[in-house]
C-alpha cells in the first residue's frame, strides 16, 4: 500500500457548533450542506477524533463509559458542512434494545434523501477488525456510500508498529489505501484526515 500525501489544510475553525441529536429523519436539520458521518465501535474515540478536528475540547462529549452515544449527533462546522457523529456499536453492556436500534437508526440516516459525502470509518489500532467493521463496511458498499478508514488511539503503540498495524487494518477491511493513522493526544493525522473532508466536500482551500 502506498502512502498518502498529506494535503495541505489552510481551514480555520470560525464556527463549531453542536447542532441537535435526533434519532429519526424528521429530526435531521435541514440538508442543505456536504456532510461528513464517523462511525465505529463504543470507545473507539469517536469524540476525541471530533474534538481535535474541530480544535475545541468538549464540544463532542467524551466518556469512559462505553456506549453514551446512543443518538445520532449533528455539528455546524463555519456553516459549511455537517460532522454527524452516528452512534457506537458492538458493546455488550449497553441495553439489548439499545443495540437493536442502532441498525435502524443509522440505516434511516443513510438512506435520507441528504448530501452525505463519507463515511469515516474508526478502527481502533490495537484491535483487528471483527464482524462489526466488515458489516459496516459491506453495508456502506451496497448504499454507495464512500468510507474514509481512519485507526485510532496511535498514541499507544510504538511509531514502528503503526503503519504495519494501519496495512494490516487495511487489508482485513478489503480497502486498496492504508488508513489514516490518528492520534488525539499528540494530533498526528489531524491535517491528513481535516484535508480529506475538505476535498469530498468541495472545501479545499488553495
Amino acid at each position: 500500500m502506498a502512502a498518502k500525501t498529506v494535503p495541505k489544510v489552510e481551514y480555520p475553525i470560525r464556527r463549531a457548533a453542536f447542532i441537535l441529536s435526533a434519532v429519526r429523519p424528521e429530526q435531521f436539520p435541514a440538508a442543505d450542506r456536504p456532510e461528513v458521518a464517523f462511525a465505529g465501535r463504543s470507545n473507539v474515540g469517536k469524540s476525541s477524533l471530533l474534538n481535535k478536528l474541530l480544535l475545541r475540547r468538549r464540544l463532542a462529549r467524551t466518556s469512559r463509559t462505553p456506549g453514551r452515544t446512543q443518538t445520532i449527533n449533528f455539528f455546524d462546522v463555519n456553516g459549511e458542512m455537517y460532522f454527524v457523529d452516528l452512534p457506537g456499536y458492538g458493546y455488550a453492556k449497553v441495553p439489548q434494545a439499545i443495540q437493536a436500534a442502532w441498525g435502524p437508526m443509522v440505516e434511516g440516516y443513510l438512506a435520507a434523501l441528504r448530501d452525505l459525502r463519507t463515511v469515516v470509518v474508526l478502527v481502533d489500532i490495537r484491535r483487528d477488525p471483527g464482524g462489526e467493521e466488515k458489516d459496516l463496511m459491506a453495508w456502506l458498499d451496497q448504499r454507495g456510500a464512500r468510507p474514509l478508514i481512519v485507526v485510532t488511539k496511535a498514541d499507544k503503540v510504538s511509531r514502528s508498529k503503526q503503519r504495519g498495524r494501519a496495512e494490516a487494518i487495511g487489508r482485513a477491511l478489503g480497502t486498496l489505501e492504508t488508513p489514516i493513522i490518528f492520534s488525539a493526544v499528540s494530533g498526528q493525522g489531524r491535517e491528513e484526515i481535516l484535508g480529506e473532508l475538505l476535498t469530498v466536500c468541495g472545501l479545499e482551500k488553495n
